[in-house]
């Protein structure tokens, strides 16, 4: 027997009044799964999400297992580069490793374009496999913003303070603008593609643009960020923007045209509603109170759902990634305790 689809997150996302707060988290698929870490033991990530079939599975396992309102595509913001000439490799224990930093303008116009149906048809293929076949609630798409990609591209792998990133913005105003013009065409062919193929919203993830104030922001970012989401609004799906440690970021990022505004555990819902935040808002509990007792779980949790009830358009997430030891039992009576405690205060 059909599911009949749950459309809750979508709804909060366009500003509307839901029976309950829908919920999901950043990094559901993954890290916390005991059938995860099995996985792990045999494959690659790149590998997982090369295989339609496995990266399907390993997408729909949280919903399946935790009762969440939406699934989120199991891939890596790094997945793309490689089809614009980008020479990734995730590294365990590190993160992704790039061997071809960028150091000049030269190396930016060496950068390729994208056809997402050629260089990422794993990609697209899973999607379908979701939104045909096993899913009955909205799967979210996403990719990388041009800022924490470049991040990536510049540093030739993690960082802690950006600042080689941050010297070619400043040094190279015209490479660096030149870049994200490259990377903003990838993004926008890449995330039309997965919608095409059914992503029913979208979430931009600029992880590490908190390193910015701003005023470099608006100057570096931020129009590339408007074409982005200009050219994604034609397509009519919810769009979200998420960062960390970029609670400063919140007002402009609701300038831009897009639906909800995502914030993590640094800046309240309160103090976001406070700052002129009138779109939809989702977050944004610490996930490292997933660590403490449920008593103070539920208390923190409770705070949340009290500030975020107040208007229409929320959506529970956490204010970063789930990350190993949470247990997924933990997940799974969190989410029973957020719709039980909302239903109809939503």
């Amino acid at each position: 027997m059909t599911r009949p689809f749950n459309d809750t997150f979508l709804r909060a996302c366009r500003g509307e009044k839901t029976e309950y707060v829908p919920v999901w988290y950043m990094r559901q698929a993954g890290r916390s799964q005991p059938e995860y870490r099995a996985l792990k033991e045999k494959y690659s990530l790149f590998e997982i999400t090369h295989q339609p079939e496995l990266c399907a599975y390993v997408t729909r396992l949280p919903v399946e297992q935790y009762n969440v309102d939406a699934a989120i595509l199991y891939k890596d913001i790094m997945s793309p580069l490689p089809a614009i000439g980008v020479d990734v490799d995730i590294k365990a224990g590190i993160g992704p490793v790039i061997s071809n930093p960028i150091r000049s303008l030269a190396d930016v116009e060496k950068l390729g374009e994208i056809n997402p149906e050629e260089d990422v048809p794993y990609v697209l293929e899973t999607i379908k496999l979701l939104t045909t076949e096993q899913l009955n609630v909205p799967l979210i798409g996403f990719a990388g913003a041009p800022f924490t990609l470049a991040s990536y591209m510049i540093e030739g792998g993690p960082s802690k303070n950006y600042n080689k990133t941050k010297a070619f913005m400043y040094a190279e105003p015209k490479a660096w603008f030149a870049l994200m013009d490259k990377l903003a065409d990838m993004t926008i062919r890449y995330v039309k593609a997965q919608i095409h193929a059914g992503a029913k919203a979208i979430q931009i993830f600029d992880s590490w643009v908190g390193a910015l104030n701003v005023q470099d922001y608006r100057y570096f970012i931020k129009p590339t960020m408007e074409r982005i989401f200009s050219a994604l609004r034609e397509e009519n799906v919810p769009l979200i923007m998420f960062g960390v440690g970029a609670g400063h970021l919140a007002k402009e990022w609701h300038d831009l045209p897009l639906d909800v505004v995502g914030l993590d555990w640094r800046l309240s819902i309160k103090e976001a509603r406070e700052m002129g935040i009138t779109k939809a808002v989702q977050g944004n509990l610490d996930p490292a109170v997933l660590l403490a007792p449920w008593e103070v779980i539920e208390e923190r949790v409770k705070e949340i759902l009290d500030e975020g009830t107040e208007h229409p358009g929320y959506i529970f997430n956490l204010g970063h990634g789930i990350f190993p030891q949470i247990q997924p039992e933990t997940l799974k009576r969190l989410t029973a305790f957020i719709h039980e405690y909302t239903a109809n205060k939503a």
